[in-house]
């Protein structure tokens, strides 16, 4: 049954300074900007929750007291924990820390706290399973050269570049929702500092030999940490 091979738990990033957004937010957390009349993180929560997820591990730094205490130990029937950061560890870290409140044999969802991208869970984990992947990333098209690097797959959806320039006629985007198996983790499980999600453990998955698979999503796509984003960011919510 498809219910049967759904993720339960998900880690968000939700440690973001929000310095693009200063005049927004000028003492919250990025994920705690104001969309409509409710923060942000609880538009991104209700849609991941609405997909079936029953378990978010908050990876919170920055302020983190304006999350933690808006949420507690529940928001809207799904659980929620916390891991916080000491100090900065960064995307990879973040998501090292927060993994250890998770089963090890489950594969989970990575989520970023500032972005929103409407993936249809079931549809990426069937697609995850399928490949026997280790990372299973989502994909956006799109013809933003300057602001966006590419990926480049082979036909069946492997990774073959995690960085590869967009061209004139578009290309295929990282859209900052993973779903991974708890082993990928290994190399990094006892190490104790500053990570990038990107340029330390992406990088060591793709030459260690891991499964990277990416599968596009004709989805919308919003980052509000860019302010033209965060303008749009109520009416791609609500649509």
């Amino acid at each position: 049954m498809v219910s049967s091979m759904l993720p339960r738990s998900a880690v968000v990033l939700a440690g973001g300074l929000g310095t693009r957004l200063r005049e927004a937010v000028p003492d919250l957390p990025k994920p705690m900007a104001p969309v409509g009349d409710r923060p942000f993180l609880e538009h991104l929560l209700d849609y991941w929750i609405g997909q079936g997820i029953s378990r978010f591990v908050l990876s919170v730094g920055y302020r983190h007291a304006a999350i933690t205490e808006h949420f507690g130990g529940h928001y809207a029937g799904a659980a929620i924990d916390y891991a916080i950061e000491g100090e900065p560890l960064g995307t990879g870290g973040g998501v090292v820390l927060a993994s250890r409140h998770l089963d090890e044999r489950e594969p989970f969802l990575v989520l970023n706290g500032d972005t929103y991208f409407r993936v249809d869970l079931a549809t990426l984990a069937r697609f995850f399973l399928d490949h026997d992947a280790d990372w299973c990333f989502s994909l956006f098209r799109t013809r933003e050269q300057q602001r966006y690097m590419g990926l480049t797959l082979d036909a069946d959806g492997r990774i073959l570049s995690l960085r590869a320039p967009i061209g004139p006629d578009g290309g295929l985007a990282n859209g900052g929702v993973y779903l991974m198996r708890p082993g990928a983790l290994d190399a990094f499980r006892s190490f104790e500092g500053k990570l990038s999600l990107e340029d330390d453990i992406f990088a060591r998955a793709f030459t260690s030999g891991q499964n990277l698979f990416g599968i596009e999503f004709a989805a919308p796509f919003l980052d509000i940490g860019i302010p033209s984003d965060f303008r749009r960011a109520a009416e791609v919510v609500a649509s």
